[in-house]
């Protein structure tokens, strides 16, 4: 614990001083797949390489939620057309996918996490995480939130998986807050509800001389496993949080307001993840860069930039390549059929 009070003290610190200027790198960006039409935001690969992506329900149309992508780059539905053949105005029904926000696979799982908020008018029933078993591709377990751990505007936006307490973290973007997910008992609990940490900080972004107008409270999360911290940021706000996961757990709300920990300022971003190395990679959504956070050091630089990362929406590594997803959200205009989103790749090295 000594260990850690010391480290959260250093990058407090760090945190304070604004005259950190980011370096830029010259990275090589790869195309690995396109999407005409088709608006992907979250993407993961496990560690035996398969690659899934999702498509959120923010429109009509939406052909597959989740898709698995072959080595040969063709997509399919997954685990099959039937767990996707929801449509809007459609019943909710259980065994099938109504809004995905996000695809985490860890280990020999894939984690999907369904908003159940479709068009973002309101939660239609409990939200809910399905675990597929990467074996067999078949559904293992359905977590569903309690009614006490989100609001009717949730929207339940990204999570990680943290193995060696056996929990969830997730971050809520529609109702500012975090929810913690047992994974042995699948008890729910909300924290940090409407908390400065968890709030938007602008209802704006700023994008090539544009404004995107929309208020995007917690949104990206990521989980330093070494040291027990979880990470978290408004997708509308430029401030970096965390907090030690044993009292996120296991304190009062009182305990894990006080604390909350902040990091630095940063980059408005969307997602966020941690390398083996400590690093934290997020982007910056309104200069088309990705930035790369050493939070031992609070050294920040910029990753990679340019016009191959159009809103840097969801993160995976891989092979040590960080992979992305270009969801262009501020570039938006109905219908989008015509628009290109994509996933690119970048060494790490």
């Amino acid at each position: 614990m000594n260990k850690l009070i010391f480290l959260i003290g250093i990058t407090t610190l760090i945190g304070c001083k604004s005259n950190i200027t980011p370096i830029a790198s010259e990275k090589e960006i790869t195309e690995v797949k396109t999407f005409t039409g088709k608006q992907v935001t979250g993407l993961s690969i496990s560690d035996q390489g398969r690659m899934f992506a999702n498509f959120p329900r923010w429109r009509k149309g939406v052909e597959n939620s989740v898709v698995e992508i072959d080595k040969n780059g063709v997509s399919n539905a997954f685990p099959d057309k039937n767990w996707n053949s929801w449509e809007i105005e459609q019943i909710e029904k259980d065994s099938v996918f109504i809004a995905v926000q996000s695809v985490i696979a860890f280990e020999d799982e894939l984690y999907v996490l369904d908003t159940r908020n479709p068009l973002f008018k309101g939660v239609m029933d409990n939200p809910r995480v399905f675990v597929f078993d990467l074996i067999t591709n078949r559904l293992k377990r359905t977590y569903i939130f309690r009614e006490d751990s989100f609001h009717k505007d949730s929207y339940i936006n990204d999570l990680r998986i943290d193995k060696k307490k056996q929990k969830a973290y997730f971050t809520d973007s529609g109702h500012a807050g975090l929810v913690v997910l047992d994974l042995l008992t699948g008890n729910t609990k909300r924290v940090l509800d409407n908390h400065s940490s968890t709030l938007a900080e602008t209802d704006h972004l700023s994008i090539e001389g544009d404004k995107w107008i929309n208020t995007v409270h917690s949104d990206g999360v990521a989980l330093d496993k070494d040291n027990d911290l979880l990470y978290y940021h408004a997708l509308t706000g430029y401030s970096l949080y965390a907090v030690p996961t044993e009292i996120l757990i296991n304190g009062t709300e009182e305990a894990i307001q006080k604390n909350v920990q902040f990091i630095r300022k940063t980059a408005a971003p969307d997602g966020m993840i941690f390398d083996k190395k400590g690093n934290l990679y997020f982007g910056d959504l309104e200069h088309h860069k990705i930035m790369k956070l050493d939070v031992s050091t609070g050294d920040m630089t910029v990753f990679a930039k340019g016009a191959k990362i159009r809103w840097a929406d969801t993160f995976s590594i891989y092979n040590n390549h960080l992979y992305y997803t270009n969801s262009r959200i501020n570039e938006l205009k109905e219908p989008i059929t015509e628009m290109k989103f994509g996933i690119n790749k970048i060494s790490l090295d």
